[in-house]
């Protein structure tokens, strides 16, 4: 899931630069029993089981941090969810290339739709005339 990736992106971004520019927790970081993906899925199990459907980025973050300075710590199993980032996401040139080709077959496909559709107008017949009746009047 793309949310779900750029969720674990975000926490090694945060994590990466606490680690350059905190020492202490820099050693915490670099346990070889620490991983990122079971630093997720501590987080995901701390948000379930406090029962919020979303948390601050500090919430988090302090979560994260946490994982990675106990030695004794239960991660749980891991979830199956999709996460929602708050967050801009950078696409990569790779990512902005496909979405633009995507949008330009889209755009073809609704202007070949419209052009199509030009020709499948209901032609207009014209009214019938009949013979009018005569009426009781008329005589």
């Amino acid at each position: 899931m793309k949310g779900t990736e750029h969720f674990k992106k975000t926490i090694k971004a945060y994590l990466d630069n606490r680690a350059s520019t905190d020492s202490l927790f820099a050693v915490s970081y670099a346990k070889e029993n620490k991983n990122l993906d079971d630093c997720i899925t501590f987080i995901l199990n701390q948000v379930k089981a406090s029962g919020c459907c979303g948390m601050t980025d500090d919430e988090v973050y302090s979560l994260a941090t946490h994982y990675y300075d106990e030695d004794n710590i239960d991660v749980g199993s891991p979830i199956s969810c999709g996460v929602v980032v708050n967050h801009q996401i950078e696409l990569t040139a790779e990512e902005k290339e496909q979405a633009r080709q995507e949008a330009i077959k889209a755009y073809q496909a609704e202007q070949m739709r419209i052009m199509q559709n030009r020709n499948n107008k209901p032609k207009v017949t014209k009214p019938q005339t009949s013979t009018p009746q005569p009426s009781l009047f008329d005589f």
